[in-house]
Formats: structure tokens, sequence, C-alpha cells
């Protein structure tokens, strides 16, 4: 991006971040203390408390009082308010996909042209929103790169192999000269997507719970625009993960039984987007399955060794309930809005 193309457009109209935090009260201080540097101001904050913790409510008020303080209010929403920080508590724990469906369709109703979605375990960059801006001239779905804990580069697969389901591990590291590249699937760890790419395929899946619903709500976005992710750095990673490093790039990190679960079961919902789409290939997807269970034992055996009878469990159960969605005759995909 040259400099005329930065003065141009230094901001993101209508932007609202889309944070969904649960427990992490520690995590989520030091994301809020990142906000308030940006050298941009967005124009909604929404933060989705899956834990509605008195504690979290009282955190976001005294961040509300602190950017209003530095910035101002802003322009009013749909209700009428003009304060750019919006508490949303949920009932109850709805996973990291239903907080971002929940919190995605609560900026969208306030009027959101823009969304930039975030767990609670980032900090953004202070220039993040003026290295995004030029990207949104000519794109509606934009992925920033990110730094990991140590501070190095964090490699993300970009490439989903659609037929067998699973990210590409030998993807290309390297943007090149356009500083770009083109990708098929999103992480909702700094995604950006304009109001129009959620009228066309709809709000993100809150089914999933947790794990694959980005990488879904990327593959249906790619159906309608060609989704791309930038070399600028605009996120860091604040959590440390035990991981165990391949080639010095690649790695493989640390998980629960929970996600391993739900790596497994959730295919179950791939396959049915796969479907709609006429993607879906049976043969090759199953042994994209396979797969993704292979390399969940390759993570228990050399990263969560301590866990290895109850991850297999875990395993086990998800694979057999990903055939239970699999042939769910009331499901049904995320509508479209337009």
């Amino acid at each position: 991006m040259t400099q005329s193309q930065h003065a141009k457009k230094a901001v993101i109209d209508k932007l609202a971040i889309v944070i969904v935090t649960y427990k992490r009260q520690k995590l989520l201080a030091t994301l809020f203390d990142s906000l308030k540097a940006l050298t941009v101001a967005p124009w909604r904050i929404v933060v989705v408390d899956n834990e509605h913790s008195e504690t979290t409510k009282s955190m976001v008020e005294d961040f509300s009082a602190a950017v209003t303080a530095q910035w101002g209010q802003t322009i009013a929403d749909t209700e009428g308010n003009m304060n750019r920080v919006v508490y949303f508590p949920q009932e109850g724990n709805i996973g990291g996909s239903g907080g971002f469906s929940n919190g995605v369709r609560k900026a969208y109703e306030l009027g959101a042209e823009w969304f930039w979605v975030m767990d609670d375990d980032v900090a953004v960059l202070p220039d993040a929103i003026e290295k995004l801006a030029p990207w949104t001239l000519h794109h509606d779905v934009i992925q920033g790169s990110r730094n990991d804990y140590d501070g190095g580069p964090f490699y993300w697969q970009y490439h989903f192999i659609v037929p067998l389901g699973i990210p590409d591990p030998i993807a290309p590291a390297a943007f090149g000269p356009r500083g770009y590249r083109l990708m098929n699937t999103m992480c909702f760890e700094g995604g950006l997507f304009r109001r129009n790419i959620v009228e066309k395929i709809g709000f993100p899946d809150g089914r999933f719970f947790i794990y694959w619903d980005d990488t879904m709500y990327g593959y249906l976005a790619s159906k309608v625009t060609n989704p791309i992710e930038v070399k600028d750095v605009i996120i860091r990673r604040t959590r440390d993960i035990d991981n165990w490093n391949i080639a010095g790039l690649r790695q493989l990190n640390s998980t629960s039984d929970m996600n391993r679960y739900h790596i497994m079961r959730n295919r179950g919902y791939m396959a049915r987007y796969f479907m709609v789409y006429g993607d879906y290939r049976p043969a090759l997807f199953a042994l994209g399955t396979a797969a993704t269970a292979i390399k969940e034992v390759i993570r228990l055996v050399a990263v969560d060794k301590g866990h290895l009878r109850s991850g297999l469990s875990a395993i086990a159960r998800g694979w057999w309930d990903s055939h239970k969605l699999l042939h769910d005759p009331d499901w049904r995909p995320m509508p479209a809005l337009k």
C-alpha cells in the first residue's frame, strides 16, 4: 500500500469490533489496553460475554468510560446509542461459535458496515485499522497477519483443501509482490468482513460451538467473493500454548479434550455445507476425516501425552457423533439475509 492510499482511506466505515470472551478477564484486560492504543477509533466495540460475569461487566464499563474520554461518542446506531462500547452478555456459555454468531448479529442489527472479529486472547497493534483500511477499498474479506506469543510470525494455513476438508499443510508461506494471497477459509482471530458478505451467506453458524466455524465461514465467503490474507501484521497472540515446532515455522499446539471432540464432531456440519454447494466427495472426505483423527493422535502423543486415554475417547466420540450430524434430516444451513 502506498502512502497516498493510506491517506485516502485511513478509517473503515462503521467498523464494529466483535470480541467473544469467557472466563479470561486477565487476557481481556490486555486486549482492552491494546484497543485503547489504536491510532484510529472504531465505530463500535461489541463485547460478547459467554460467562455473563459481573467482573467482566465491570471491566467493560470501565473500558467504555476510558474510550469515551479518549475518543468521544460516535455516530448513533439503530438504537440511538452513541457509546462506542456495547456489553452483550449471554445467558449461558454458547462457545466461541455461538458468541461470534450472536455478536455479528448484534453488530449487524446496530448498523455495522464492517465486522472485525477476535477472541479475548489477542492484542491488536496500534496501527491495525490504518493497515487494514486500504485493503477495504477493493476487497470484502480480509485476514491480517499475526505474530505469535513469542513475537515471531505466526503461520496460518490460509488454503483449505475442500474435497478432503482439511487445511493445506504445505501451502506456500510467501505472500509475493502483491502483498496478499487468496484464501478460501477464515480465522475469527482477527478476520475482517463487509456487511454485504453477511447478507449473502448469513451469520456465522453457532451450532459448531467451537472449531471449524470460522473455517466454514471463510469457505462460504469464498463462494461469493475472493477473500485475501494480507502480509500486514495487525494482531498478536497473547496466550502461551505448549506446542511442537515443525520445520521451524509450522507448529502443532496443545489442545483440550473438548476441542478434540468438536474437531471430529463438527466435520459432520462441514460435510453438510459441502453438500449444499456440491463439493462433497464421500471417499475423499472420509480420507480427510481419517487424516484429521491421525493428526489428533499425533498431537496427543507429541504435546498432550498426559491426556492420552481421555483424548482418544474424545476423538472417537466426536467421530461417531459426526455421522449423526451427517444424516440429520432436520439440518439446514444458516440462511442468507438477502
